[in-house]
């Protein structure tokens, strides 16, 4: 299985429901750190899994859609803790959307960097 990465990060802000979260409750701002992990077991007839510059295009573009907004606001997380879980999953099926044709990639795992010692992933076939 071949793997190809790409990198970029966003800036927002949210809020949490729910004791668990404690001081979190209240409005703050995250920096992530993300990973666009694209898999498949096969090379393109260029010797290649993928445009490695058009996935990094893809990937800015999504989060371009996140960034600098509070995230409490939006719509499409009306009813929704905006945990670090659920915000990888976000970005992976907004990218698994626009990811066709990139090669022959089967499989995206996106990871959110939270800090240098936590993090969160979410997995998808394409």
């Amino acid at each position: 299985m071949y793997t190809v990465t790409v990198r970029d990060h966003m800036m927002i802000a949210h809020s949490f429901r729910g004791d668990v979260f404690g001081p979190a409750q209240r409005l703050h701002g995250a920096t992530y750190v993300v990973d666009a992990s694209f898999s498949g077991p096969e090379l393109g007839p260029d010797g290649i899994l993928l445009d490695i510059g058009a996935a990094t295009e893809l990937l800015h573009e999504v989060l371009g859609e996140l960034t600098y907004r509070n995230l409490d606001d939006d719509p499409a997380f009306s009813g929704t803790n905006t945990s670090t879980e659920v915000l990888a999953r976000t970005v992976a099926d907004r990218l698994a959307v626009r990811a066709t044709g990139l090669g022959p990639v089967e499989r995206l795992v996106v990871t959110l960097h939270e800090s240098h010692v936590a993090w969160a992933s979410y997995e998808r076939a394409l």
